[in-house]
């Protein structure tokens, strides 16, 4: 029994993991998990390896102790996955969203000479089941979600099948284990070096699960209230976990509805998690140009082409947004947060956006520089709720406002309010003391 395990590696809330076990079981077969470790993928970074290859090590471990082997193969996903079919009996994987990944399984599906079942686990509502169309925005799409949440269980850690595959031979271009650990296979990987690893933001399901741990024990309380202040940290920083699949959303639910805190900040943090996470799936799902400018509404597009000639207050061009040299202390501090962190205020990644669209030549050069940025910068870049996020920055899942300079009807956002709003000072003092 194969499990192409690529978009979830993990043990824990694992529903890909669970159906190749019990099958395996079934059919009295061996389980093999096998993760195809390409060092082209897109727009991928020394940051992005270093904290996918922390979880790897230590997902091969928990399996391991299961009794499984994870056959990591130094190969592109669906090639690896397809180099093992032939042996297996079914070959199991978990669900992509994203183009080049909805490619590799729409190959292997078609190239494999056996059955290949897909099994969704990287949202708390299959896609389809919650939409069957794109969403204009969360308000069409959150009354479709609270319909059927209420359907959903929490499965936990799988259970090992009753066969252990430690002793298989794997062919192929197979990285040792002990040396996703280590570093070695980091070291050897021919990838772009320029942007460095997150020393205090490790990989890996076990710090996932110590970050939620201390979100549910503190933050989450004052989410509610303050959730929108770049001052208080009170974001949970699952968001490069969720991203990288360390971590499943189930978990994260089901441990939100169970703590001790106001009723008001659950709900919130559950707004967020669900509603406006899966949003951003359903458009990169069902909108095939997520990724473009062309793909922004019309109306959006529409109107940003007849402010495409307004005198812009300030211009840079990307080299001087990505060394943080702009005018703007708040701007600026965002994107050292970015650089630094791999992560960025929520609020404030909305004001980030919006100012690239106001300091940029044309509408279309923002969108490319905004997207740019965040992929390469960001731990959770390339993923569907970053995608979501800039383009919401241009008009996506929102309604037109009073038309004003260079944003004709989209949403703008100044630093005069910000600081109306938040103690912004504050957050200059802990950007500055990272």
């Amino acid at each position: 029994m194969l499990y192409w395990m690529q978009a979830a590696p993990r043990v824990l809330e694992n529903p890909a993991l669970e159906l190749a076990a019990a099958r395996a079981d079934e059919l009295g077969l061996p389980l093999l998990c096998a993760f195809g470790l390409t060092a082209r993928y897109p727009e991928a970074n020394l940051r992005h390896y270093a904290f996918l290859l922390q979880g790897l090590a230590e997902t091969e471990r928990a399996l391991r102790e299961m009794g499984i082997l994870l056959a990591v193969l130094a190969e592109e996903p669906d090639r690896a996955a397809l180099r093992l079919a032939p042996q297996a009996a079914l070959v199991v994987t978990d669900r992509g969203y994203l183009r080049h990944q909805r490619a590799w399984r729409e190959r292997v599906a078609a190239g494999a000479p056996c059955q290949v079942v897909q099994v969704e686990g990287e949202l708390v509502l299959p896609l389809e089941e919650a939409s069957g169309k794109l969403e204009w925005a969360a308000a069409s799409f959150r009354p479709k979600v609270r319909r059927l949440l209420l359907r959903r269980r929490s499965t936990g850690r799988s259970r090992p099948p009753r066969r252990d595959s430690l002793g298989l031979s794997v062919d192929g271009p197979v990285v040792p284990a002990d040396s996703l650990a280590d570093g070695r296979t980091l070291e050897r990987l021919r990838i772009d070096r320029t942007v460095p690893p997150v020393p205090r933001l490790p990989g890996g399901t076990t710090p996932a699960l110590e970050r939620l741990r201390r979100f549910l024990g503190g933050p989450l309380a004052q989410y509610h209230l303050h959730r929108n202040d770049p001052s208080a940290e009170l974001q949970s920083g699952l968001s490069p976990y969720l991203h990288f699949g360390q971590i499943s959303p189930l978990t994260v639910s089901h441990a939100v509805r169970r703590a001790k805190a106001p009723v008001e900040a659950i709900q919130a943090f559950l707004e967020e998690l669900i509603v406006r996470r899966e949003l951003s799936y359903n458009l990169v799902f069902y909108n095939p140009a997520y990724d473009r400018y062309e793909g922004l509404p019309e109306w959006a597009r529409a109107t940003l082409a007849r402010h495409a000639r307004d005198r812009r207050p300030y211009s840079y061009g990307r080299n001087e947004l990505e060394e943080a040299g702009t005018h703007d202390p708040y701007w600026n501090a965002a994107m050292q947060e970015m650089r630094r962190t791999g992560t960025m205020h929520g609020y404030m990644r909305m004001y980030w956006g919006k100012k690239i669209l106001e300091w940029s030549e044309t509408p279309e050069q923002a969108f490319d520089t905004a997207l740019a940025l965040n992929n390469r910068w960001f731990l959770d870049g390339r993923d569907p709720n970053s995608y979501a996020g800039i383009a919401w920055c241009f008009g996506r899942h929102d309604r037109p406002w009073p038309e004003r300079p260079v944003f004709g009807t989209v949403r703008a956002m100044t630093a005069g309010g910000l600081r109306r709003k938040f103690d912004m000072d504050g957050y200059l003092r802990r950007i500055a003391a990272l």
